[in-house]
């Protein structure tokens, strides 16, 4: 694909997608969510790469949210076509660990998009909220259910029926992001994250995301089974098998994936 509206880059083993419509305060269009699909793939598909970063170009923007002349014309049957929401599925169902590196404004499409990702990490310029309800919609890429289940129930009918934009600092303080740093430091803090992920064994990561994932909403008997049989799974690894030698030894671990 020949990419208009995004930038795809890598940096040793971290792929990056950085949507890149500053102009438009990165506004998420059609065109630019099949490009942000097609992004993924490739970079989940790439073995050398472990993690992926989502970001917006310059920074006053992460992602604004949807583009307003184009919602403007949706009529009924047009909100159950997949869309947004089963792009943001992708990502968080993706196996390799995501994160969202929040340079600016995360409104609307933009905060569904971060909440899909694994970690949010925040410059603390940032601003972030759900203000569909202006618009008499609902957040409709999984913004009603992502919310609550990071933030909690109360705290995320607050901030929807309000519309609120919360500052970084207040985001942080809910839990909607884990840390907030100056924009010049943003992706140093980024990038030391990922080493810290990348060090740690591929195949347990895409575990661990599942059993928290899936495991959430299941009863505690059904996840804790669900937990075991994943565990059954790292133990006859080959991974398994160079982290426990690696630590006895006191080396480096060299994993495969396997």
């Amino acid at each position: 694909m020949n990419y208009e509206n995004v930038l795809v880059e890598k940096e040793e083993k971290i792929g990056i997608i950085r949507i890149n419509r500053p102009d438009v305060r990165n506004a998420l269009d059609g065109q630019t969510l099949k490009e942000i699909e097609h992004a993924l793939e490739t970079l989940e598909n790439d073995k050398k790469v472990g993690v992926i970063v989502f970001t917006g170009a310059g920074e006053k923007s992460f992602a604004a949210g949807a583009d307003i002349r184009q919602l403007s014309e949706k009529q009924s049957l047009d909100a159950l076509i997949p869309g947004m929401s089963a792009v943001y599925r992708r990502i968080e169902n993706c196996n390799k660990a995501t994160i969202a590196a929040i340079n600016g404004f995360a409104l609307g499409g933009g905060c569904e998009l971060a909440m899909a990702c694994d970690i949010r990490i925040a410059a603390d310029h940032a601003k972030i909220g759900l203000p569909e309800l202006n618009l008499s919609i609902i957040p409709g890429a999984g913004g009603t259910q992502r919310l609550a289940r990071i933030i909690g129930k109360g705290r995320a009918l607050d901030m929807i029926l309000t519309g609120e934009i919360l500052s970084a600092n207040q985001a942080r303080e809910v839990g909607l992001v884990s840390s907030v740093v100056p924009i010049e430091e943003l992706w140093q803090v980024v990038k030391e994250k990922s080493e810290k992920i990348l060090m740690k064994g591929p195949l347990a990561v895409r575990m661990a995301k599942l059993v928290i994932n899936r495991g959430f909403d299941m009863d505690m008997d059904t996840a804790l089974m669900m937990e075991k049989l994943a565990q059954a799974i790292l133990f006859g690894s080959s991974d398994k098998n160079e982290g426990t030698q690696a630590f006895l030894e006191k080396r480096q671990t060299l994993f495969t994936g396997m």
